[in-house]
C-alpha cells in the first residue's frame, strides 16, 4: 500500500513554535506517514539582482530541516522525516553523515534523505562550495555517507574526500539510512537508478509523465537492479488539483506502484497552519482507502 504523507509548508509556516507543534501532531494524528520538507540554508538578495528569477529570496522563511526535524523528532512518534531535498554539494559530507545519523538516533530510525543539487550558485558560494561539479560530487559524497553510516573507523582517497581513518558515534540505526534523489534531468535519473533508495519524481502522471517513470525504471533494469527495490515518491499540489479530483489522482499512482506520495498544501493563500491542517484533513478524508 502506497504510504501518504505531507509537505511542511516551509515559506508560509512561520516563526511561532507552538503553532508548528500543533501542526505536526496533527499530521501524525491524522494517521499521515511522512513530513517532507524543503531546504535551503541562504537567500539572495534582490537589492542588487534586478534581473533574479529564483523562486526563492532573503525575504522566504526555511526553517534549518536538520533542527526542524530534531524538534518534531522530540513530539512524534510514528512520524517518518524526509529531506525533499536536502541539498547535500553544498555541505560538508560528513557534517552531513554525523547530523543524520543523530537525527535517525533520536527518531528511532524514522529518516530518509532526500538529497540533490540545487540550482542557486548565490548559495554554493556564499558557502564557499563549488556549485560547478556539484552533481559529480554528490556520487562521492553519497559513497561516503553511507560508508560512515555502516562502519565505526573509514579510510577513504577519493576526488573531493580524504577521510584518514575517522568514523562517527553514535551510528544510526538505520545502517545505512535510505538516500532518495530529486530532479528530472536524464543524468540524475541515470545517478538515482544506479545508486538511489528512491527517487522524488516532479512530474503530472500524464503521456508525459508515465514515459519519464518508463524510462527511469529502464535505468533501474540497466543498473542490474530490481524495479522494485527503488521507491518513487510524487507530490500532489493541492493548490493546483482540485480536492474532487485527488482520490482517483492518487490511485493512479498507486496503480503503477508508486511507493510514496506527499500532499502539499502551499501556495493556497493560508495565511495560518490551522488553515494547512484544515485542508490536509479535507484531502486525508477523500483518500481514506490508503489511511
Amino acid at each position: 500500500m502506497m504510504k501518504i504523507g505531507v509537505v511542511f509548508p516551509q515559506t508560509e509556516s512561520g516563526t511561532d513554535v507552538i503553532a508548528i507543534r500543533d501542526y505536526i501532531q496533527a499530521v501524525e494524528g491524522m494517521g499521515y506517514k511522512h513530513l517532507l520538507a524543503y531546504d535551503h540554508v541562504l537567500g539572495a538578495g534582490l537589492a542588487n539582482r534586478p534581473n533574479w528569477k529564483g523562486p526563492y529570496n532573503s525575504e522566504t522563511l526555511f526553517h534549518e530541516i536538520f533542527m526542524l526535524f530534531g524538534y518534531a523528532a522530540a513530539i512524534t512518534t510514528q512520524l517518518e522525516f524526509v529531506t525533499g531535498i536536502l541539498i547535500l554539494p553544498q555541505r560538508q559530507t560528513a557534517l552531513v553523515a554525523k547530523q543524520a545519523a543523530q537525527l535517525d538516533l533520536f527518531s528511532g530510525g524514522r529518516v530518509r534523505l532526500g538529497i540533490g543539487t540545487g540550482w542557486n550558485e548565490v548559495e554554493y558560494e556564499s558557502l564557499n562550495e563549488d556549485f560547478h561539479n556539484r552533481g559529480k560530487r554528490s556520487e562521492e559524497q553519497v559513497e561516503v555517507l553511507r560508508l560512515l553510516w555502516t562502519q565505526p573507523v573509514v579510510k577513504f582517497d577519493g576526488q573531493w574526500h580524504h577521510i584518514p581513518e575517522a568514523g562517527i558515534l553514535p551510528m544510526p540505526i538505520q545502517r545505512p539510512i535510505p538516500i532518495w534523489f530529486g530532479g528530472e534531468a536524464d543524468i540524475v535519473l541515470k545517478r538515482t537508478a544506479r545508486i538511489g533508495d528512491g527517487w522524488f519524481p516532479q512530474t503530472q502522471l500524464d503521456e508525459k509523465g508515465r514515459a519519464l517513470i518508463a524510462q527511469f525504471r529502464a535505468y533501474i533494469v540497466e543498473a542490474g537492479r530490481k524495479v522494485e527495490d527503488v521507491g518513487i515518491e510524487p507530490r500532489l499540489h493541492l493548490a493546483r488539483l482540485p480536492i474532487p479530483e485527488l482520490a482517483d489522482t492518487v490511485r493512479a499512482w498507486d496503480e503503477i506502484d508508486a511507493t510514496h506520495l506527499s500532499i502539499s498544501t502551499m501556495g493556497m493563500g493560508f495565511t495560518t497552519l490551522d488553515e494547512h491542517v484544515k485542508k490536509l484533513r479535507e484531502a486525508r478524508n477523500m483518500m481514506e482507502e490508503w489511511f
